[in-house]
Order: structure tokens, then C-alpha cells, then sequence
């Protein structure tokens, strides 16, 4: 059974940093390397949006809004996608939800959600 478990969200000041880990567990190496995984994130009121991802064929993918500010990594060892997020501004306070797409194919797996607030 795949379930992905985010950590690492909480209360940031503007400008401060903030690193978000997704563990997913039920997913072999090769799926877990090989599929579009990553971060997007949905604030009040608004849609859900891509944040970071790797697209499951060597690359990665990032939201306009990012402009730099945000680095998607993994430890394939660990099953394991970090977010490290920089430079935050308020418009960042979202709840961040961890995405897995095995093999490229739906139904897509989500976490449960990590509250990010950026507020002074």
C-alpha cells in the first residue's frame, strides 16, 4: 500500500527557510525513480498549484512563482523528497502536499498536507 508522509512545514518569518520531506513507503526503487514526484501546494480559496517536481524522465519542474527561491531534491534510499524552500513571502502560506504519479500513470497518490505559514 503507497502512502506518502509529509514533514517540516510550521511558522516561518518573510524572508526565512523552511525544508519540507515527503516519505513514501509501499514503492519500490524503480517506481520511485522513475515517476513524476514532487510538491504542490493549495492556499485559501485558491486551486492547487505545482510547486517542484520531478518529472520521471531525468528532470525537474518548477511553479513561475518559484524564481529560484525553491530546490527540489531526493534520496532514492531513503524513498524520500525534500523541498527546500528560501526567500519566503507571505504568498507562500499554503498547505504543501506531496505527489506521486507511478510510472506516469493515474490515480496520482497524495500526503496528508503540511501547513506552511509565513507571516511576521
Amino acid at each position: 500500500q503507497t502512502q506518502l508522509v509529509e514533514s517540516g512545514g510550521g511558522l516561518v518569518q518573510p524572508g526565512g527557510s523552511l525544508r519540507l520531506s515527503c516519505k513514501a513507503s509501499g514503492v519500490i526503487l524503480s517506481v520511485f525513480n522513475g515517476s513524476p514526484m514532487g510538491w504542490y501546494r493549495q492556499a485559501p480559496g485558491k486551486q492547487r498549484e505545482l510547486v517542484a517536481t520531478f518529472t520521471g524522465r531525468g528532470g525537474t519542474a518548477y511553479g513561475d512563482f518559484v524564481k529560484g527561491r525553491f530546490t527540489v531534491s531526493k534520496d532514492n534510499t531513503k524513498r524520500t523528497v525534500y523541498l527546500q524552500m528560501s526567500m519566503l513571502e507571505p504568498e507562500d502560506t499554503a498547505v504543501y502536499y506531496c505527489n506521486l504519479r507511478p510510472d506516469g500513470n493515474p490515480p496520482d497518490y497524495w500526503g496528508q498536507g503540511t501547513q506552511v505559514t509565513v507571516s511576521s
